[in-house]
Protein backbone atom coordinates (compact mmCIF):
# COMPACT_ATOMS: atom_id res chain seq x y z
CA UNK A 1 0.00 0.00 0.00
CA UNK A 2 2.46 2.11 1.05
CA UNK A 3 4.29 1.50 -2.37
CA UNK A 4 1.13 2.35 -4.62
CA UNK A 5 0.67 5.57 -2.71
CA UNK A 6 4.57 6.44 -3.43
CA UNK A 7 3.87 5.85 -7.21
CA UNK A 8 1.03 8.26 -7.17
CA UNK A 9 2.33 10.96 -5.92
CA UNK A 10 5.30 10.19 -8.49
CA UNK A 11 2.60 10.14 -11.33
CA UNK A 12 0.95 13.20 -9.87
CA UNK A 13 3.85 15.47 -9.78
CA UNK A 14 4.74 14.49 -13.41
CA UNK A 15 1.45 15.35 -14.61
CA UNK A 16 1.24 18.63 -13.18
CA UNK A 17 5.29 19.45 -14.29
CA UNK A 18 3.47 18.48 -17.62
CA UNK A 19 0.08 20.49 -18.26
CA UNK A 20 1.45 23.59 -15.65
CA UNK A 21 0.52 24.27 -12.15
CA UNK A 22 -0.73 27.19 -12.89
CA UNK A 23 -3.81 25.70 -15.61
CA UNK A 24 -4.73 22.90 -13.53
CA UNK A 25 -4.56 24.77 -9.92
CA UNK A 26 -5.45 28.42 -11.16
CA UNK A 27 -6.36 29.98 -7.60
CA UNK A 28 -2.92 29.03 -6.81
CA UNK A 29 0.19 31.95 -7.72
CA UNK A 30 3.40 30.44 -8.40
CA UNK A 31 5.85 33.14 -7.31
CA UNK A 32 9.05 33.49 -9.70
CA UNK A 33 10.46 36.90 -8.18
CA UNK A 34 13.77 36.54 -10.30
CA UNK A 35 12.18 36.58 -13.40
CA UNK A 36 9.86 39.82 -12.13
CA UNK A 37 12.67 41.43 -11.38
CA UNK A 38 14.67 40.47 -14.46
CA UNK A 39 12.06 41.64 -16.02
CA UNK A 40 11.61 45.14 -14.57
CA UNK A 41 15.33 46.31 -15.06
CA UNK A 42 15.03 44.67 -18.96
CA UNK A 43 12.07 47.42 -19.48
CA UNK A 44 14.07 50.04 -17.21
CA UNK A 45 17.07 49.55 -19.48
CA UNK A 46 15.25 49.13 -22.79
CA UNK A 47 13.47 52.66 -21.75
CA UNK A 48 16.40 54.36 -21.29
CA UNK A 49 18.22 52.73 -24.61
CA UNK A 50 14.67 54.29 -26.00
CA UNK A 51 15.02 57.67 -24.43
CA UNK A 52 18.72 57.98 -25.41
CA UNK A 53 18.90 57.15 -28.66
CA UNK A 54 15.62 59.76 -29.67
CA UNK A 55 17.51 62.38 -27.57
CA UNK A 56 21.13 62.34 -28.42
CA UNK A 57 21.11 63.91 -31.93
CA UNK A 58 19.53 67.15 -30.29
CA UNK A 59 22.40 67.14 -27.72
CA UNK A 60 25.09 69.52 -28.73
CA UNK A 61 28.39 70.47 -27.61
CA UNK A 62 29.24 74.39 -26.52
CA UNK A 63 33.46 75.13 -27.66
CA UNK A 64 34.91 78.59 -27.07
CA UNK A 65 37.48 80.37 -28.47
CA UNK A 66 39.40 83.58 -26.79
CA UNK A 67 42.29 84.91 -25.81
CA UNK A 68 44.13 85.25 -22.11
CA UNK A 69 46.93 87.28 -20.68
CA UNK A 70 49.85 84.95 -20.13
CA UNK A 71 53.28 85.32 -18.48
CA UNK A 72 56.66 85.84 -20.88
CA UNK A 73 56.45 82.10 -21.44
CA UNK A 74 53.83 82.80 -23.88
CA UNK A 75 56.80 83.70 -26.92
CA UNK A 76 58.30 79.94 -27.04
CA UNK A 77 54.51 78.98 -28.50
CA UNK A 78 55.06 81.72 -30.83
CA UNK A 79 51.77 84.14 -29.10
CA UNK A 80 51.92 87.26 -28.42
CA UNK A 81 53.80 88.45 -25.43
CA UNK A 82 51.80 88.19 -22.35
CA UNK A 83 48.65 86.26 -24.06
CA UNK A 84 47.50 82.65 -25.45
CA UNK A 85 44.62 81.02 -27.60
CA UNK A 86 42.27 78.93 -25.49
CA UNK A 87 40.06 76.73 -27.77
CA UNK A 88 38.40 74.03 -26.08
CA UNK A 89 34.73 72.35 -25.49
CA UNK A 90 33.22 73.33 -21.97
CA UNK A 91 29.55 72.60 -22.07
CA UNK A 92 26.46 71.26 -23.24
CA UNK A 93 23.31 72.29 -24.81
CA UNK A 94 20.30 71.01 -26.93
CA UNK A 95 18.45 71.89 -29.34
CA UNK A 96 14.58 73.64 -28.97
CA UNK A 97 13.96 75.18 -32.28
CA UNK A 98 15.32 73.48 -35.86
CA UNK A 99 13.49 76.23 -37.87
CA UNK A 100 15.08 79.08 -35.84
CA UNK A 101 18.37 77.42 -34.38
CA UNK A 102 17.92 77.99 -31.07
CA UNK A 103 20.30 76.07 -28.45
CA UNK A 104 19.57 76.03 -25.01
CA UNK A 105 22.65 76.05 -22.53
CA UNK A 106 23.83 77.58 -18.99
CA UNK A 107 24.53 81.12 -18.78
CA UNK A 108 27.53 80.97 -17.11
CA UNK A 109 28.85 78.64 -19.83
CA UNK A 110 28.47 81.27 -22.38
CA UNK A 111 29.60 83.99 -19.48
CA UNK A 112 32.74 85.72 -20.71
CA UNK A 113 31.05 88.11 -23.52
CA UNK A 114 34.45 88.68 -25.23
CA UNK A 115 34.70 85.24 -26.34
CA UNK A 116 33.78 83.71 -29.20
CA UNK A 117 31.47 80.19 -29.08
CA UNK A 118 30.23 77.73 -31.62
CA UNK A 119 28.60 74.19 -31.31
CA UNK A 120 29.24 71.37 -32.41
CA UNK A 121 25.98 69.05 -33.64
CA UNK A 122 26.10 64.93 -32.75
CA UNK A 123 26.70 64.37 -36.44
CA UNK A 124 29.79 66.40 -36.01
CA UNK A 125 29.15 69.62 -37.73
CA UNK A 126 30.10 72.74 -36.35
CA UNK A 127 28.46 76.20 -36.35
CA UNK A 128 29.25 79.66 -34.99
CA UNK A 129 27.59 81.25 -32.53
CA UNK A 130 25.47 84.48 -34.36
CA UNK A 131 23.50 85.71 -30.91
CA UNK A 132 23.77 85.00 -27.56
CA UNK A 133 20.68 85.61 -25.45
CA UNK A 134 21.78 85.52 -21.61
CA UNK A 135 19.22 85.61 -18.76
CA UNK A 136 19.85 87.83 -15.93
CA UNK A 137 17.77 85.72 -13.38
CA UNK A 138 18.09 81.91 -14.53
CA UNK A 139 21.35 80.81 -15.48
CA UNK A 140 20.26 79.99 -18.52
CA UNK A 141 21.16 81.38 -22.45
CA UNK A 142 19.91 80.59 -25.97
CA UNK A 143 22.59 80.55 -28.76
CA UNK A 144 21.52 81.49 -32.27
CA UNK A 145 23.18 79.70 -35.51
CA UNK A 146 22.68 79.02 -38.93
CA UNK A 147 21.21 75.37 -38.83
CA UNK A 148 22.11 72.76 -41.24
CA UNK A 149 19.69 71.90 -43.82
CA UNK A 150 19.69 68.11 -41.96
CA UNK A 151 20.89 66.92 -38.78
CA UNK A 152 19.58 69.61 -36.50
CA UNK A 153 16.56 68.04 -34.72
CA UNK A 154 14.45 69.43 -31.87
CA UNK A 155 13.92 67.98 -28.28
CA UNK A 156 10.79 67.50 -26.40
CA UNK A 157 10.46 69.72 -23.54
CA UNK A 158 8.70 67.63 -21.02
CA UNK A 159 7.02 68.79 -17.29
CA UNK A 160 8.66 69.58 -14.34
CA UNK A 161 5.83 70.75 -11.81
CA UNK A 162 4.87 66.92 -10.91
CA UNK A 163 8.00 65.39 -10.65
CA UNK A 164 8.35 62.67 -7.64
CA UNK A 165 11.47 62.34 -5.47
CA UNK A 166 12.64 58.57 -6.25
CA UNK A 167 11.65 59.24 -10.39
CA UNK A 168 14.07 57.72 -12.93
CA UNK A 169 16.19 60.59 -14.62
CA UNK A 170 18.81 60.75 -17.85
CA UNK A 171 21.87 62.92 -18.09
CA UNK A 172 23.19 63.29 -21.73
CA UNK A 173 26.57 65.57 -22.07
CA UNK A 174 30.25 66.41 -23.00
CA UNK A 175 31.70 65.11 -19.68
CA UNK A 176 34.68 67.10 -18.77
CA UNK A 177 34.53 69.04 -22.73
CA UNK A 178 36.34 65.54 -24.24
CA UNK A 179 33.59 62.97 -23.98
CA UNK A 180 30.56 63.91 -25.82
CA UNK A 181 27.14 61.91 -25.47
CA UNK A 182 28.45 60.39 -22.37
CA UNK A 183 24.68 58.99 -20.71
CA UNK A 184 24.16 58.83 -16.95
CA UNK A 185 21.53 57.31 -15.34
CA UNK A 186 19.79 58.02 -11.59
CA UNK A 187 17.06 59.27 -9.42
CA UNK A 188 15.74 62.67 -8.86
CA UNK A 189 17.07 62.74 -5.08
CA UNK A 190 14.90 66.09 -3.78
CA UNK A 191 13.21 69.11 -4.97
CA UNK A 192 12.94 72.88 -4.25
CA UNK A 193 16.97 73.20 -4.07
CA UNK A 194 18.86 75.98 -3.90
CA UNK A 195 22.23 76.35 -4.99
CA UNK A 196 25.57 78.52 -6.85
CA UNK A 197 26.25 77.59 -10.05
CA UNK A 198 29.82 78.86 -11.09
CA UNK A 199 31.58 79.30 -14.65
CA UNK A 200 33.83 75.83 -15.73
CA UNK A 201 36.76 78.96 -16.38
CA UNK A 202 36.07 80.33 -12.54
CA UNK A 203 35.25 83.74 -11.65
CA UNK A 204 31.80 83.59 -11.48
CA UNK A 205 28.77 82.38 -9.13
CA UNK A 206 25.34 82.84 -9.34
CA UNK A 207 22.17 81.77 -7.51
CA UNK A 208 19.97 78.90 -8.59
CA UNK A 209 16.70 78.63 -6.64
CA UNK A 210 14.14 75.85 -7.05
CA UNK A 211 16.28 73.10 -8.78
CA UNK A 212 16.41 69.48 -8.79
CA UNK A 213 18.81 67.58 -6.99
CA UNK A 214 20.18 64.28 -8.60
CA UNK A 215 22.67 61.67 -8.19
CA UNK A 216 23.16 61.21 -12.13
CA UNK A 217 26.51 61.95 -12.34
CA UNK A 218 26.70 65.17 -13.62
CA UNK A 219 30.54 66.29 -14.45
CA UNK A 220 32.21 69.73 -15.79
CA UNK A 221 31.44 70.03 -19.14
CA UNK A 222 27.71 68.50 -18.37
CA UNK A 223 26.44 71.72 -17.85
CA UNK A 224 23.99 72.93 -19.87
CA UNK A 225 22.72 69.46 -21.21
CA UNK A 226 19.18 67.62 -20.72
CA UNK A 227 18.53 65.89 -17.89
CA UNK A 228 15.31 63.69 -19.06
CA UNK A 229 12.69 61.74 -17.86
CA UNK A 230 12.25 57.86 -18.66
CA UNK A 231 9.98 58.96 -21.85
CA UNK A 232 13.13 61.12 -23.03
CA UNK A 233 11.49 64.54 -22.42
CA UNK A 234 13.72 67.46 -20.79
CA UNK A 235 12.70 67.21 -17.32
CA UNK A 236 15.63 70.06 -16.37
CA UNK A 237 18.86 71.81 -17.24
CA UNK A 238 22.13 69.99 -15.75
CA UNK A 239 23.86 73.74 -14.11
CA UNK A 240 26.17 72.19 -11.43
CA UNK A 241 27.47 69.15 -9.43
CA UNK A 242 28.73 69.67 -5.23
CA UNK A 243 32.17 69.43 -4.68
CA UNK A 244 31.70 68.69 -1.26
CA UNK A 245 29.56 65.51 -1.80
CA UNK A 246 29.49 62.52 -4.02
CA UNK A 247 26.50 61.76 -6.62
CA UNK A 248 24.71 64.89 -5.77
CA UNK A 249 24.06 67.17 -9.08
CA UNK A 250 21.62 70.27 -9.74
CA UNK A 251 19.02 70.86 -12.75
CA UNK A 252 17.21 73.78 -13.62
CA UNK A 253 13.24 72.89 -13.59
CA UNK A 254 12.15 72.88 -17.46
CA UNK A 255 8.93 74.31 -16.50
CA UNK A 256 11.01 77.51 -15.76
CA UNK A 257 12.96 77.41 -19.02
CA UNK A 258 9.97 77.19 -20.66
CA UNK A 259 8.41 80.50 -19.62
CA UNK A 260 11.99 82.50 -20.29
CA UNK A 261 11.59 81.12 -23.75
CA UNK A 262 7.84 81.72 -24.26
CA UNK A 263 8.77 85.82 -22.97
CA UNK A 264 12.13 85.18 -25.49
CA UNK A 265 9.56 84.30 -28.50
CA UNK A 266 6.69 87.27 -27.43
CA UNK A 267 10.25 89.72 -26.88
CA UNK A 268 12.84 88.70 -28.52
CA UNK A 269 14.75 88.86 -25.16
CA UNK A 270 14.85 87.99 -21.10
CA UNK A 271 12.16 90.46 -20.11
CA UNK A 272 11.92 89.77 -15.78
CA UNK A 273 10.70 90.98 -12.84
CA UNK A 274 13.43 92.42 -10.60
CA UNK A 275 13.53 92.85 -6.76
CA UNK A 276 17.08 92.71 -6.17
CA UNK A 277 17.87 90.84 -3.11
CA UNK A 278 20.07 87.47 -1.48
CA UNK A 279 18.27 85.56 0.86
CA UNK A 280 18.34 82.68 2.78
CA UNK A 281 15.49 80.68 3.68
CA UNK A 282 15.17 79.93 7.40
CA UNK A 283 13.53 76.19 8.34
CA UNK A 284 11.32 76.03 10.85
CA UNK A 285 13.98 74.85 13.30
CA UNK A 286 16.02 77.71 12.85
CA UNK A 287 12.94 79.90 13.40
CA UNK A 288 12.20 78.68 16.27
CA UNK A 289 15.27 78.33 17.96
CA UNK A 290 15.86 82.18 17.26
CA UNK A 291 12.28 83.03 18.42
CA UNK A 292 11.74 84.49 14.79
CA UNK A 293 8.72 84.14 12.22
CA UNK A 294 9.22 81.45 9.52
CA UNK A 295 10.62 83.10 6.23
CA UNK A 296 13.25 84.66 3.50
CA UNK A 297 16.31 86.16 5.72
CA UNK A 298 17.29 89.29 3.35
CA UNK A 299 20.97 88.74 3.37
CA UNK A 300 22.22 91.63 0.90
CA UNK A 301 20.50 94.41 -1.02
CA UNK A 302 21.54 94.86 -4.87
CA UNK A 303 22.12 98.63 -5.39
CA UNK A 304 19.59 100.56 -6.72
CA UNK A 305 16.94 97.58 -6.46
CA UNK A 306 13.38 97.69 -6.48
CA UNK A 307 14.05 96.20 -3.13
CA UNK A 308 16.54 99.12 -1.88
CA UNK A 309 14.36 101.92 -3.04
CA UNK A 310 11.14 99.97 -1.96
CA UNK A 311 13.32 100.40 1.97
CA UNK A 312 13.86 97.13 2.72
CA UNK A 313 16.77 96.15 4.58
CA UNK A 314 19.38 93.81 5.36
CA UNK A 315 18.53 91.34 8.56
CA UNK A 316 15.23 91.92 7.67
CA UNK A 317 12.50 88.42 7.74
CA UNK A 318 10.09 88.45 4.82
CA UNK A 319 7.38 86.13 5.62
CA UNK A 320 4.88 87.37 3.22
CA UNK A 321 4.68 88.34 -0.49
CA UNK A 322 0.73 89.74 -1.55
CA UNK A 323 -1.48 86.63 0.17
CA UNK A 324 1.64 83.78 -0.30
CA UNK A 325 3.59 83.21 2.78
CA UNK A 326 6.97 82.24 2.35
CA UNK A 327 8.58 78.76 3.45
CA UNK A 328 11.60 76.76 2.62
CA UNK A 329 9.73 74.97 -0.55
CA UNK A 330 8.27 78.40 -1.49
CA UNK A 331 10.94 81.74 -1.34
CA UNK A 332 11.55 85.04 -2.82
CA UNK A 333 12.44 83.82 -6.13
CA UNK A 334 9.37 81.21 -6.93
CA UNK A 335 6.99 84.43 -6.33
CA UNK A 336 8.55 86.99 -8.19
CA UNK A 337 8.87 84.23 -11.61
CA UNK A 338 5.25 84.67 -11.61
CA UNK A 339 4.68 87.97 -11.42
CA UNK A 340 5.24 91.10 -14.34
CA UNK A 341 7.01 93.46 -14.94
CA UNK A 342 5.56 96.55 -13.47
CA UNK A 343 3.72 94.63 -10.94
CA UNK A 344 3.31 96.37 -7.38
CA UNK A 345 3.77 94.10 -4.51
CA UNK A 346 2.91 93.43 -0.72
CA UNK A 347 5.69 92.53 1.56
CA UNK A 348 5.06 91.20 4.78
CA UNK A 349 8.61 91.82 7.05
CA UNK A 350 9.61 91.31 10.52
CA UNK A 351 11.88 94.01 11.73
CA UNK A 352 12.72 94.61 15.25
CA UNK A 353 10.38 92.30 16.73
CA UNK A 354 7.39 94.13 14.55
CA UNK A 355 5.46 92.83 11.26
CA UNK A 356 5.39 95.34 8.63
CA UNK A 357 4.44 96.34 4.75
CA UNK A 358 6.15 97.23 2.21
CA UNK A 359 5.01 98.12 -1.24
CA UNK A 360 7.80 97.26 -4.18
CA UNK A 361 7.02 98.07 -7.40
CA UNK A 362 8.68 95.58 -9.92
CA UNK A 363 11.22 96.41 -12.30
CA UNK A 364 12.72 94.90 -15.33
CA UNK A 365 15.90 92.88 -15.59
CA UNK A 366 16.75 92.61 -19.43
CA UNK A 367 19.02 90.17 -21.11
CA UNK A 368 22.62 90.95 -21.90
Amino acid sequence: MRRFLIVIAVIFIIVVSAFGGAKLFPSIKFKTPEKEVYREVLNEESAVIKAVDAVTPSVVTIGIKKTQKTDSLSVFFNLPAGEKLIEENIGTGFIISKEEGLVITNRHVVADVQAEYKIITADNQELAAEKIYRDQINDMAIIKVSPPVEGFKAINLGDSDNLKVGQIVIAIGTALGEFRSTVTTGVISGLGRGINAGSPLGGMSERVDNAIQTDAAINLGNSGGPLLNSSGEVIGVNVAVSQAGQNISFAIPINIVKEAIKTFEATGKFSRPYLGVRYRMLTTKTALLNNVPQGAYVVELVKDSPAEKGSLKTGDIVTQIDELKLDENNGIAEVIAKKKVGDEIKLKVYRDGQEITIKVKLEEVGSQ
